[in-house]
């Protein structure tokens, strides 16, 4: 039901831009006419407005994977550099807190670790909101950051490095569903002790589970219809741990392999000496202005991020 609520309003929002601009396209008919300045003007700011909105919409199609409308559960773990990159850890949360505030978004410090003398070793970061992972995928993998260091007593330059992991919040709410049609029951006379009613009547049951070859099999109770009800139980427990398996393996792979925060394995690198620069080295999408790389800082992500999807989808990097 929640799926369903969801598309219907992804449908209801684009019956709207069809419907805006139909409108738009009547009044261009209007003053074709019979010129007016008033109505020059409306249709001026609803053509705006109209592609405003579908440049947004365009953006969401590319957020179009599985999780990618689920929430997202964040970790930054401190690489090389020491305290430095401790402190490095704790301006990367600050960044990702004012991204998702900035649009809206719920966070939660679930987790952290704080560090020797400043910042954190580790910490993690639940994020609430509409395609919260779809946004945040983007951002998974080894940070660097390059700067006059504010614990060298010689304010040398030092390097930093972070990790950052993301993976969607999939439900913990595993809904088992045993079909009739999928399973295939055998009777069967008990062996072993019992008594002598379980032995000459067919109490014994035996189920498979016909999708997934699960066979389960119960001849301890003195009637068939318990012995029945209790393998459907052992059936729905199997495939419930069936289901926590296959859920435990598609975070991993989500998550990704482990890598080491530290050379080589950066994805993007942030320069503040001695000169300001931030470079994604997946889509060479950079910006080299003072402001801009500030802006950066405190949670402006959006254009990185932009690039990147733009990029897995296969359209051109802006």
């Amino acid at each position: 039901m929640q799926q369903l609520s969801s598309l219907r309003e992804e449908v209801t929002v684009w019956h709207e831009i069809e419907s805006r601009t139909r409108d738009a396209g009547e009044l261009l008919e209007l003053i074709e006419d019979e010129p007016d300045e008033d109505l020059i003007l409306e249709i001026i700011k609803d053509t705006e407005t109209i592609t405003s909105d579908l440049e947004r919409l365009e953006f969401q199609l590319m957020l179009s994977g599985r999780h990618d409308q689920s929430n997202a559960i964040l970790a930054i773990h401190a690489g090389a550099g020491g305290t430095d990159s401790q402190d490095w850890s704790d301006m990367l949360l600050r960044m990702y807190v004012r991204w998702a505030g900035s649009h809206g978004f719920r966070t939660e410090l679930v987790d952290s670790l704080a560090g020797d003398e400043a910042g954190v070793r580790r910490a993690m970061l639940s994020v609430e909101g509409p395609y919260a992972y779809g946004y945040l995928r983007s951002e998974r993998g080894v940070h660097r950051l390059v700067r006059l260091s504010p614990f060298d007593a010689s304010h040398r330059r030092h390097t930093s490095f972070a990790l950052v992991e993301v993976w969607p919040d999939i439900q913990d709410e595993i809904e088992i569903k045993v079909r009739p049609e999928d399973l295939e029951i055998d009777v069967f006379s008990a062996s072993g002790p019992g008594g002598q009613h379980m032995q000459k009547n067919a109490t014994a049951v035996r189920i498979t589970h016909k999708p997934t070859n699960i066979v389960v099999t119960c001849q301890s109770e003195r009637s068939q219809m318990q012995n029945r009800e209790m393998a459907i139980k052992v059936l729905r427990a199997r495939l419930y741990q069936r289901a926590l398996e296959r859920q435990r393996k598609e975070r991993d792979a989500l998550k990704g392999e482990h890598v080491d925060a530290g050379w080589g394995n950066q994805i993007r690198s942030y320069v503040l000496h001695p000169y300001k620069m931030v470079k994604d080295l997946r889509t060479g999408y950079q910006l080299g202005n003072p402001e801009a790389v500030e802006a950066v800082l405190d949670g402006d992500l959006d254009g990185l991020m932009e690039a990147y999807l733009r990029q897995s989808v296969g359209k051109p990097v802006g």
